[in-house]
């Protein structure tokens, strides 16, 4: 079994790189380092070493330009040692690193054309993460379906899910075709669902930000690289849970399931 090295990127506005980072280290990596983006950009650190790359969630720039595309401009255009901060992203993904982007970081994957991947030429951005429908910050607890057909590393053997969104702009938009692909393909590994019947959720509040198909994630289809709006990392133990005091609970959060799994992966396959 392989040693299991994880990066976590901060800096620019990321905000929860530090619960993340120990949701890494809950769920068994044996080494996890916090790197900051402009480390990467100067050629101080680089992305060798790792075979998971979470990117958190936060407000990337301010969101200048929209969410996390300020950034997405930068990775794209910034050179180090002849090759942009992009180029080595999907050079990482290329080699069979796992990726991981939460919220924003679901954003900038997005921006990058790293999810969902559809076709050529890979980069090509494909889908939008627009305004919720709302029209406001969704700050609320949602419930989440898996998709079991879906090739999703991260979301193997998961039924359902209880995790925290915070996010003025997750809703999940695309070309009639594009949607299409993504169901047959089975690339939305996580659904809003009703938390009472397990219905895919199409409407507010269950479905906070108008995501088509209740798609609250997407994957590529290799299920390496992963997105989602809601947050793994808000719910690790069951004292993070609104009603911990009141309802009988694993110890174990939800979110850290996703974790889980990505470790468990890196173990047996790399």
């Amino acid at each position: 079994m392989s040693l299991v090295r994880c990066i976590v990127l901060t800096g620019n506005g990321i905000s929860s790189e530090m619960e993340t980072a120990h949701a890494c280290q809950l769920a068994g990596a044996d080494e996890v380092q916090t790197v900051f983006l402009w480390d990467l950009a100067s050629g101080k650190a680089s992305l060798d070493a790792g075979q998971l790359l979470v990117l958190p969630g936060g407000f990337l720039d301010g969101d200048d330009l929209g969410a996390a595309h300020a950034t997405a401009i930068r990775l794209r255009h910034t050179q180090v040692n002849g090759q942009s901060l992009f180029e080595q992203l999907q050079a990482f993904a290329a080699r069979g690193g796992l990726m991981l982007g939460i919220g924003n970081g679901f954003q900038l994957m997005v921006k990058l054309g790293l999810l969902p991947a559809l076709g050529d030429p890979l980069g090509t951005p494909q889908v939008a993460l627009a305004t919720n429908l709302s029209g406001r910050f969704e700050d609320r607890w949602v419930t989440l379906k898996a998709d079991p057909e879906s090739p999703c590393v991260f979301t193997r053997d998961i039924d359902q899910l209880e995790l925290p969104v915070r996010h003025v702009a997750g809703r999940l938009i695309a070309p009639e075709d594009v949607l299409s692909q993504l169901q047959q393909q089975h690339l939305a590994p996580l659904l809003y669902a009703h938390p009472l019947t397990g219905d895919v959720a199409d409407t507010h509040p269950h479905n906070p930000d108008g995501s088509a198909l209740g798609m609250a994630a997407l994957c590529d289809a290799t299920g390496r690289l992963f997105g989602m709006m809601p947050h793994p990392e808000g719910f690790l133990h069951r004292t993070h849970h609104p009603r911990w005091t009141r309802e009988e609970r694993p110890e174990e959060g939800d979110g850290l399931a996703i974790f889980r799994n990505a470790i468990s992966y890196i173990r047996d396959n790399m």
